[in-house]
């Protein structure tokens, strides 16, 4: 640091930019100096004020390997850790100029390493990844990859290839690239090891898979029409005992099941019972991650119609529902979501809406402040149950377990789709079960926020149409056909009679009738 601060005291650093040539013969020493003075904070400003960037970038053109390590080096010290000068040194095209070097200079050690740390710091800027998927780095790194035997150096290239797959053209790049080939070889290598090393190059692997999965065109080429190679390999991670490989089995087999096709393959294939082991395994004091993914898996697999009875069949509510004890927000939130896509069916959801202690956990967890999702879900399940059940059986359970609150409160959800369910559930419950529902409906101010959604302008048309459909069912009973007296419904109503909307202008026209006749 003294040297440094000398070095800067004496003005000498405005010198250097001149002696950045390619033809001097000191040229690397220079650049050495450069890098070692920038190690310290304090020096980095003075060497950017020095004008030292651009002659450094120039040299990254020589041919010389000890100026290109000695310049890497200086460039990485003046902009370590500063985003800014990070994305100049972009903008001045370093990133082809170091993918070009790391294949001429792959024999190099120190070089490739220097080119490693470079991409490693660039790849955590959004701005580089263009650059980089118009360049040829996934071959570049697929290949040194190949060679390596050495953990750390592994370990090096994996901290490049982390940030890089996160672009969509790069992740397609790298499994053209042969980049999936050498990480399945990694886990067939290290599955059986306890080595620390092992163990940590073996969840590097499969975390870097899964994330190749998460782009559309990489996924689908490695699907194969559920015939591949990569496929079939991820397909055995799941019964393994290693539960890390059961983690990365079943998010990619979630990755999988994110279009209809792939979804139905799978279902046809036997999926749903390896994920259905899987699971059974991690019912008591199971691993959460695995549980979390397992269910992600399952909820996927049930958005196509046709899976949906195969999957009721199979038995997989049964096996969700083990996972209701479940104090662990995002498992409550995937059971809660796979159970929302499997109830389409009537007979599926009355038998549920039918099963008490599933329905006093959902409105337990419609209180769940905190977790926002969780309470969302639960919310739209409760509403789910009545609306394809249609049964009085199931909105009975639902009322005796205080879930008619939940629901009201949910028609005044920011979400158009949430009200929208909210309202056709209370619909069904006042058309089949006023009379049991009559007081928590009054308690809940149903009444009073169906006015405020008919008086609001911004309320959509939908939200509008539902609301009067459920006013006029409320007519049935005493008490609250008093409180729509006393708000003066006919008013508003009378007003959505020219909404621009026909099927609100209709329904408000009939329910301004039934207004008019019952009052």
């Amino acid at each position: 640091m003294e040297t440094s601060e000398k070095i800067q005291g004496s003005g000498i650093l405005q010198l250097f930019a001149s002696l950045l040539i390619p033809q001097s013969s000191c040229t690397a020493k220079v650049a050495n100096i450069i890098a070692e003075v920038a190690k310290n904070e304090f020096m980095r400003i003075p060497c950017v004020d020095a004008g030292l960037i651009s002659p450094l970038v120039q040299l990254l053109n020589s041919k010389d390997q000890e100026v290109l390590l000695q310049t890497g080096r200086a460039l990485g010290n003046i902009c370590y850790d500063s985003h800014s000068l990070q994305a100049q040194l972009i903008n001045m095209g370093v990133i082809p100029t170091l993918v070009k070097l790391l294949g001429i200079h792959c024999q190099n050690a120190a070089l490739t390493e220097m080119c490693l740390v470079a991409f490693g710091n660039l790849a955590e800027l959004e701005s580089s990844k263009e650059q980089f998927a118009s360049t040829n780095i996934a071959e570049e790194l697929v290949k040194l990859f190949k060679k390596q035997i050495e953990h750390d150096k592994r370990e090096m290239i994996f901290e490049v290839l982390a940030p890089l797959a996160e672009n969509d053209a790069i992740k397609l790049q790298l499994v053209e690239a042969g980049l999936v080939e050498c990480l399945l070889e990694i886990v067939q290598q290290k599955v059986d090891s306890d080595k620390e090393d092992d163990i940590a190059e073996l969840k590097t692997a499969s975390d870097l898979m899964v994330l190749l999965l998460l782009g559309d065109e990489s996924m689908q080429k490695l699907f194969e029409g559920g015939k591949g190679n990569v496929f079939q390999r991820v397909l055995s991670w799941i019964p393994s005992n290693n539960h890390q490989l059961q983690l990365a089995g079943a998010l990619a087999i979630a990755n999988f099941a994110r279009n209809d096709g792939n979804c139905i393959h799978m279902v046809d294939n036997g999926i749903v019972e390896k994920l259905m082991d899987l699971l059974d395994r991690h019912v008591e004091d199971g691993n959460v991650t695995v549980q979390h993914a397992a269910l992600s898996a399952l909820r996927n697999l049930a958005i196509p119609v046709v899976n949906k009875a195969k999957m009721l069949s199979a038995g997989v509510t049964e096996a969700v529902l083990k996972f209701l004890k479940s104090e662990m927000p995002p498992v409550q939130f995937k059971l809660l979501g796979t159970l929302r896509m499997l109830i389409d069916a009537q007979e599926a959801a009355e038998q549920l809406g039918k099963n008490v202690k599933l329905v006093e956990r959902l409105v337990e967890w419609c209180e769940a402040k905190d977790h926002a999702g969780v309470m969302g879900e639960s919310n739209r399940l409760l509403s789910a149950l009545i609306r394809h059940s249609k049964s009085k059986d199931v909105i009975k359970t639902i009322v005796q377990s205080g879930g008619v609150k939940h629901l009201v409160t949910m028609a005044t959800s920011e979400h158009v789709i949430m009200q929208n369910e909210a309202l056709v559930a209370l619909a069904l419950i006042a058309a089949l079960e006023l009379g049991t529902a009559e007081k928590d409906l009054e308690s809940a101010k149903l009444v009073q926020i169906l006015h405020r959604l008919l008086e609001d302008e911004r309320s959509a048309p939908e939200i509008k149409y539902n609301s009067m459909v459920l006013i006029c069912a409320l007519m049935g009973s005493e008490s609250l056909h008093k409180e729509v007296q006393d708000l003066a419904f006919l008013d508003v109503v009378s007003k959505l009679r020219s909404h621009e909307n026909k099927s609100v202008a209709q329904q408000a026209s009939l329910t301004e009738q039934r207004l008019t006749v019952d009052s």
